[in-house]
């Protein structure tokens, strides 16, 4: 697995996110990486929604002064430590789902590159964040989410992790969370 470097500056719990927890996911459709609409609030039984700024892509260099906002740093090993779980998450009883504000295309050449078994969800409009009021922060003229991860059970959410860091250990977080909460 990917690893962040060890000086990857902290994000800090600003509250942004203390709404979040008992609220119903809107009925937002969003495009898959496999090009298929997605009614986030139609998700039946567990889905674990991991909210991730941008994956890179070796064919193009990360915004200037990337590595050290807060944060932003690790969507490519979040995506392959939630990736290389799949297998135990949906043993689990959960779906998982990706979600950026990057288009659809983007996100299929992460998942082609990346072996990624799940989809990853645009919300390049940001009808999803907004409906939420999601954290969002804007690096060279683009919008992208603040990381988040939410677990909702039949369209309500159940758990928020924010901030999340590190990214690329953050989905042993969520397992341990799934599996006290389902004893």
């Amino acid at each position: 697995m990917t690893r962040i470097p060890e000086n990857t500056p902290a994000p800090v719990d600003d509250g942004a996110c203390d709404h979040l927890k008992g609220q119903v996911l809107p009925n937002v459709t969003l495009t898959s990486s496999e090009g298929r609409p997605i009614n986030v609030g139609g998700l039946a039984g567990t889905v674990v929604l991991y909210f991730y700024p941008r994956t890179g892509r070796p064919d193009r260099p990360s915004p200037d002064g990337w590595a050290q906002i807060p944060g932003a740093l690790g969507c490519t090993p979040q995506a392959c430590a939630f990736r290389d779980h799949h297998r135990e998450l949906t043993d689990l009883g959960v779906q998982v789902f990706g979600v950026s504000t990057q288009d659809s295309d983007y996100q299929q050449e992460a998942v082609d590159r990346l072996g990624i078994s799940f989809e990853l969800l645009s919300d390049e409009n940001l009808a999803l964040a907004q409906a939420l009021e999601l954290p969002l922060f804007t690096v060279e003229g683009v919008t992208l989410n603040k990381r988040v991860t939410l677990i909702a059970k039949d369209g309500e959410i159940q758990k928020v992790f924010y901030p999340v860091f590190p990214p690329d250990d953050h989905v042993y977080e969520v397992i341990d969370w799934l599996k006290d909460s389902s004893r």
